[in-house]
């Protein structure tokens, strides 16, 4: 089964309104900022680092990209009004980290955008969100399964309901609820307007920020916050992590594991992070002096499977023709691409193929990919390099791709290998999951 790429031909008066980002957070392995987030990209600092209470004997990944400055405490937020702050700390017990993340990249963002809370209309103010796969925590059940043994200490499951479910705290669910950062966000932003969460792995901010600029555009909303967030590090998602060589569990040199697009490459790592945008017509922008990251020209998705068989590169290809198609660019006019970069022997190769596939007229076209700094988070790592993407526009040059010390030529790519690569005036975010959805989002420094 295969989904051909949907090709939107639309009026002119579509794109009256356009939409920019004017406010950027960021909460990740190698910055709780963006400022610092840049620094560490163009410096060519890792964020890998040995998981704590990693035991050797496990089949899950000795390292990964924690963010460990970040403790969950109040301090952790940033500056807020008094209020907020207050209702804020009530909440930190019953939220899940990939939450807290995604609330401090959005608390960051909004106060980033210099927007005066008074002077937004809550039902014109909406959240589009992606999120992972906000896994249940086995530590909340330990007690009340402890409850329940039979005289030889063995598991009693009839006793589950009397002394068991006693002990699990009664608002359990709310910290594995995909939707529960877009519901902290709107709630803590009095954002009343649409609210939407997506859960498509790494390409679901490309596809929440395609979606809240949509809703500017036509008119829905004034304002959006927009991102995504993703952890997976905790005890669940490691179940499912898929590790590409055994190799991939060495300790010795954390920094140097991850290698997008290099011949040595040797498999990806998970990690944990966030990242958040507010997205705001144009003139209202300008008209109130704000600093514009970029311009959302459009976006597109694809998901190809053959006999059971994702087909990861026909997918990249069909999303990223359909994100030129409707931002009414040729590949020529992009000047370069944020790449998925997964450090995966299979992955890398699909996407290089994709990417010369589509930018075939245009071999000079510059990629780079932020991955090998600090993992794949998931929704999360998504919306890193969307940020990325964004901070290497306003900063005028590209950063080096990490570890790719040898790219390897079955890629053939022109891969950034120095922070003097001009970034040019427009990037392509790419970016795939294992079955085979791929989304494509094109943004450009703002005239």
């Amino acid at each position: 089964m295969s989904t051909s790429p949907i090709t939107l031909r639309l009026p002119p008066e579509r794109f009256v309104r356009r939409v920019v980002i004017t406010g950027l957070g960021v909460v990740s392995p190698i910055g709780l900022s963006p400022s610092g987030f840049w620094d560490a990209l163009v410096g060519g600092h890792s964020g890998i680092s040995r998981l704590a209470g990693d035991d050797p004997e496990s089949r899950g990944p000795a390292c990964g990209g924690a963010i460990t400055a970040f403790q969950g405490r109040i301090e952790d937020f940033g500056e807020l009004p008094d209020d907020l702050r207050k209702s804020l700390r009530k909440s930190l017990k019953v939220m899940n980290r990939e939450t807290q993340l995604a609330v401090a990249a959005a608390q960051q963002a909004f106060r980033d955008s210099r927007l005066a809370p008074h002077s937004l209309e809550p039902d014109r103010c909406g959240v589009s969100f992606g999120a992972g796969y906000v896994g249940i925590r086995p530590d909340d059940f330990v007690s009340g399964v402890a409850k329940c043994r039979d005289a030889q200490g063995g598991p009693s499951l009839g006793e589950w309901g009397e002394k068991g479910l006693p002990e699990v705290h009664p608002l359990w669910l709310l910290t594995c609820l995909p939707n529960m950062p877009g519901c902290y966000i709107a709630m803590y932003n009095n954002f009343q307007g649409p609210n939407n969460t997506i859960t498509l792995g790494d390409g679901a901010a490309n596809l929440a920020l395609l979606e809240a600029a949509d809703l500017i555009r036509d008119g829905d909303a004034d304002v959006m916050l927009a991102g995504g967030c993703g952890n997976q590090l905790d005890s669940c998602s490691l179940l499912h992590a898929v590790l590409d060589d055994d190799l991939a569990r060495r300790g010795d040199d954390p920094a140097g594991i991850l290698r997008p697009f290099d011949r040595d490459r040797i498999g990806s790592l998970p990690a944990e992070g966030a990242a958040a945008f507010v997205l705001e017509e144009l003139q209202a922008a300008r008209n109130r002096g704000a600093t514009i990251y970029g311009e959302v020209l459009g976006g597109g998705a694809s998901c190809v499977v053959e006999r059971g068989i994702p087909n990861r590169s026909a997918a990249m290809a069909h999303a990223m023709r359909s994100a030129l198609s409707l931002a009414g660019l040729t590949a020529a006019e992009v000047s370069h691409v944020q790449a998925h970069g997964l450090s995966s022997r299979r992955v890398d190769l699909e996407e290089a193929r994709a990417i010369q596939q589509v930018f075939a007229g245009d071999s000079s076209v510059s990629v780079t990919a932020a991955k090998g700094h600090f993992g794949d988070a998931g929704a999360g790592a998504g919306a890193l390099e969307l940020a990325a993407g964004l901070l290497a526009l306003r900063n005028g040059r590209l950063f080096p791709v990490l570890n790719c010390e040898h790219p390897d030529p079955d890629c053939g790519l022109e891969l950034v290998h120095d922070s003097d690569t001009a970034a040019g005036e427009s990037f392509l975010k790419l970016s795939v999951t294992p079955q085979g959805q791929a989304s494509a989002l094109i943004v450009r420094a703002a005239a």
